[in-house]
């Protein structure tokens, strides 16, 4: 089964629907929502080879923090933080490394450092440049819908009353605008891959909702990449803080697959690839499980 495709990354190919590969996450903020910020060069080291050691398939390297309320930080601040660690991990790591930025000049020093695919929280909404540096790249974008207004502010901070009716309907519709913004910038559709944006200005019943009717986002046509793992959604339902949300991100990972994820981004590899593998086995079919293994080099 081949769901939307391949894309190309590097010597790297991902074939949709063959199995949900894995994005590890990587944070070098220090305020990051789900603690584990590093900022020392050694140990974010250490945990990417540990990442890649324990079946990750992807690194995503973020420097802003983007929790509710978090205040933002100057263009020359997140390239400090981020183009050292993509230029040290793109010589001692073999897997694509994603740069989670929506700032295109934060861009093109990571991707001019070995970055390899663009991860934009805005959807291109806060700088259309990002869709333009892909295209000329020849390299992959994800499209977050993000429910923030552009000033960050989001309607979580202090109710839990949502400014728009259905939220399914309200993502298909920023999704699709950004794809069509991307097309028209010359991103080609295989290198197109739409996140739903779980935690962004959503309520915490609507991050269930997401879960519940993921399916829906399958008539975008592009893979889809959902990011569950250790958001307050679970938090809420469990009582319980950012560390201890191990269980319920692997619910959320589960289900996620059953309902159409092509890739889960997370803090808890080891886990989280475990999750993937078992929900791989019953969810896809029999003909793809011997195909369960890394992505496949480019010839």
């Amino acid at each position: 089964m081949n769901r939307f495709g391949t894309t190309k990354c590097g010597n790297t190919e991902f074939h949709w629907g063959e199995r949900t590969y894995v994005m590890g996450v990587i944070n070098v903020s220090p305020d990051s929502f789900s603690g584990d910020g590093i900022s020392d060069l050694e140990a974010v080291v250490a945990q990417a080879q540990r990442f890649v050691s324990e079946g990750a398939d992807i690194l995503d390297i973020g420097g802003e923090s983007t929790r509710p309320g978090s205040a933002p930080i100057s263009i020359d601040e997140e390239i400090k933080r981020i183009v050292p660690v993509v230029e040290r991990l793109a010589s001692k790591v073999n897997i694509p490394l994603s740069v989670d930025t929506y700032k295109s000049e934060v861009a093109r020093r990571a991707v001019e450092a070995g970055a390899t695919i663009l991860n934009d929280q805005w959807g291109l909404k806060r700088d259309p440049r990002l869709a333009e540096l892909a295209a000329e790249k020849g390299i992959p974008l994800i499209l977050m819908s993000n429910q923030r207004d552009k000033s960050g502010y989001d309607p979580r901070i202090k109710s839990d009353v949502s400014y728009y009716d259905d939220v399914i309907t309200e993502i298909t519709s920023s999704l699709l605008q950004s794809l069509e913004l991307a097309l028209s910038l010359g991103v080609p559709w295989d290198n197109l891959i739409v996140d739903p944006g779980i935690g962004f200005g959503k309520t915490w019943q609507q991050n269930l909702e997401i879960l519940q009717r993921l399916e829906e986002l399958n008539e975008l046509g592009r893979p889809i990449l959902v990011g569950p793992s250790r958001k307050s959604f679970i938090g809420i339902v469990l009582n319980l803080p950012a560390d201890e949300r191990v269980e319920g991100t692997a619910a959320s990972i589960a289900i996620s697959i059953a309902k159409g994820a092509d890739i889960v981004r997370v803090h808890d590899v080891q886990q989280m690839v475990r999750v993937c593998r078992v929900s791989d086995a019953i969810v896809r079919s029999a003909s793809d499980r011997v195909r369960m293994r890394r992505p496949r080099k480019a010839t």
